[in-house]
């Protein structure tokens, strides 16, 4: 499957799912024309791995592809609160199988075959509709984040952050445990002007040390040398694992 460091395009990032080659080839360059960024993956393995890992803007997911199927996947990634907007297609047009993926957690339904242009038009409407299905409130021990408001605490204590501390704390939060590429945190949060060395990311991330960190006494954003960072996830009583 192509990676982060493969896509091109500063639009949605996009994961397109469908074992068919020829489909996955139309989809591919349909979204790219249109600006998107596009993740391609062929089979259930690498979905899932895709979907846990990045913090895709929407997901087209095949529901008949290579085990796990399509609803599998989703149900693993539901499961693990990765709440990314999911389009099923599908060549099964029963309402029994449209139940199916909605209670799942599907966001919308496509039976194949479809014309791009609805395509687009279901991608664009899951893009601006507001994200009912994503949790309101991020928290690892006692930090918290609502992406709606932009509101971040320790504890009752507010922090003030700008509108890229917020995303990168974000990224960090949504994901805790997980180690963050520098180029994945580069590319998503910044665009494609940025190469992989360049000392941005590290001076953001010291600014988030400093304010959500240091006033503290917590030490939660860990540098993994030569890779990135991730988030310790915290322990249920606040303290890093």
């Amino acid at each position: 499957m192509t990676t982060a460091s493969d896509r091109q395009g500063s639009g949605p990032w996009v994961l397109v799912v469908e074992d068919d080659a020829r489909m996955l080839d139309l989809l591919d360059r349909a979204l790219r024309s249109r600006g998107y960024a596009v993740d391609l993956a062929a089979d259930g393995e690498d979905a899932q791995r895709a979907g846990l890992t990045n913090g895709y803007d929407v997901v087209v997911l095949d529901v008949m592809i290579p085990p796990p199927d399509g609803i599998a996947v989703l149900r693993s990634w539901r499961a693990a609160q990765r709440m990314m907007p999911v389009l099923l297609l599908t060549a099964r047009d029963g309402v029994d199988d449209r139940v199916t993926g909605l209670d799942t957690g599907a966001d919308d339904y496509l039976t194949k075959p479809f014309a791009v242009a609805e395509l687009f038009a279901r991608v664009e409407r899951l893009l601006d509709r507001p994200a009912l299905l994503r949790p309101m409130v991020l928290s690892n021990g006692n930090l918290t984040l609502d992406p709606a408001t932009h509101r971040v605490a320790r504890g009752e204590t507010r922090i003030d952050l700008s509108a890229k501390e917020v995303a990168l704390l974000q990224e960090l939060m949504r994901q805790p445990g997980t180690v963050l590429t520098r180029s994945y945190l580069l590319e998503h949060l910044w665009d494609s002007a940025y190469e992989g060395d360049s000392n941005v990311l590290d001076v953001y991330i010291g600014y988030l040390r400093e304010k959500v960190d240091r006033p503290f006494g917590h030490d939660s954003i860990e540098t993994v040398r030569g890779v990135g960072y991730r988030l310790r996830q915290a322990d249920t009583s606040g303290g890093q694992r």
